[in-house]
Formats: C-alpha cells, sequence, structure tokens
C-alpha cells in the first residue's frame, strides 16, 4: 500500500515510517467511515492506550524514584487524560490526516477533542504493532515531551482538588449547574457554574459539559485559594 502525500507528510511530524502502511491508514480512519472493506480505529484506541499507560508508568517511576503511589497516579492521570492525547494530536495536526465520515466532518470532527484523543491513541498502537514497544515508546517520550518533566507535583484534575479543599474546610461538595447552553446541535456550547456552599462560584462555558464542569472548578479553585 501507498500513503497518500498527506500521510507520508504526518509519518514526518509523527517521527516513525511505517513498514506496514496500512496501519497507519487504519489509525486514522474514524468509525464513521467504518464499512465490510475498511477498518476503523477503535481497535487500535483499545491498545495504545494501554502502551501510553506503560511507557507512561515506566517514565515517572524513572524520573522520581522517591514518589509513592498516591504522588504518582495523579500525575500519571494528567498525562495519559484524553485532554492530554488531544493537545499531542493537535503538536502534530493529526486532525489533518483523520479519515471522518461526511457527519462527523460536517461537525467539526478534525477538532474535536474526543476524535483527536483517541486518533492519538490509535496512532501509538500503530507504531506498536508496526515496530514494536522500543518504536512506541520512544515516539511518545518525544511528542509528550517536556509535559513529563513539568507535570505538576499535585495533577490532580481541577474538580477533585475542588472537592477536596471544600471538604478540609467543613463544606459540602461543590454543586455544577448548567446555566446556559448555546450554538447548533452538532458543536454545542455548554456554561456550567461550580458553586460552593458558602456562595461562592465561578462560570466556564465549553464544548463538552465535562470541560465546562472542569474550566469552573479550576476557576473557583484558584479564587478561594487566592483569597
Amino acid at each position: 500500500m501507498k500513503l497518500s502525500g498527506e500521510l507520508k507528510a504526518f509519518e514526518g511530524r509523527l517521527g516513525h515510517r511505517f513498514a506496514e502502511p496500512e496501519l497507519l491508514v487504519r489509525a486514522v480512519t474514524h468509525s464513521s467511515m467504518s464499512s465490510p472493506n475498511r477498518d476503523d480505529n477503535q481497535r487500535l484506541e483499545f491498545l495504545g492506550d494501554r502502551v501510553l499507560g506503560l511507557v507512561m508508568a515506566e517514565a515517572l517511576l524513572e524520573r522520581d524514584l522517591a514518589a509513592q503511589e498516591g504522588q504518582l497516579a495523579p500525575r500519571f492521570n494528567a498525562l495519559v487524560r484524553k485532554e492530554t492525547c488531544a493537545d499531542v494530536a493537535r503538536q502534530i495536526d493529526l486532525g489533518k490526516v483523520l479519515k471522518l465520515g461526511r457527519s462527523e466532518m460536517m461537525s467539526g470532527g478534525r477538532r474535536k477533542q474526543a476524535l483527536l484523543g483517541d486518533g492519538m491513541e490509535a496512532v501509538i498502537a500503530a507504531v506498536y504493532r508496526d515496530a514494536g514497544f522500543e518504536a512506541a515508546r520512544e515516539v511518545v517520550l518525544r511528542l509528550w515531551g517536556k509535559r513529563i518533566e513539568s507535570v505538576k507535583e499535585d495533577a490532580r484534575d481541577a474538580k477533585t482538588a475542588l472537592q477536596e479543599w471544600a471538604q478540609a474546610r467543613g463544606l459540602n461538595p461543590p454543586d455544577y449547574v448548567e446555566t446556559a447552553r448555546s450554538g447548533p446541535d452538532h458543536a454545542p456550547k455548554f456554561t456550567i457554574e461550580a458553586r460552593l456552599a458558602d456562595g461562592q462560584a465561578e462560570s466556564a462555558t465549553a464544548g463538552s459539559k465535562r470541560q465546562a464542569e472542569q474550566a469552573a472548578a479550576q476557576a473557583l479553585l484558584a479564587r478561594v485559594e487566592a483569597g
């Protein structure tokens, strides 16, 4: 199989030339494009998630020999979560080469965090299947780069950190209330307000409720910790 010019350019950004190009094609094929004659990337995504996890667990252990499990776990979660995978995918412009069905393409699929994150995991698996664990490890460590070195000592997600802040002060867990929704059905925007029992609150808007909740929690956490 010969790769298109776009996929050859992507190989360069990825830093891996495929001996079996069909693996890369499968890795960038979303389920909206699947057919009896074309495999999508869902199975590779499943494998890539595990390969990424092993690479990151090993890297974190080697980086901090004294860290305990309670310190390593949140750092690990920060590095392998979908948002981080999507950020790496944007770094190498994975969205440009994703093969999407018409409905996904029309709804902005090339920019969707979930599709980019899943695609990045599938690409990692494709490298693993093509050339083995060491090749996949080299690609992951290079692409994640400074993220591994700079991962926060406390890398808990904002909602968890805000809840722990509230509990430490005898407050009930925060509430998250959807206060507005805008945009078309295929690309909605949600506004979520994070509220504490003492009356403090902050809002944020994002393309998914989860993202908006996290952003609102981050904003409220920054406010209470500053005050």
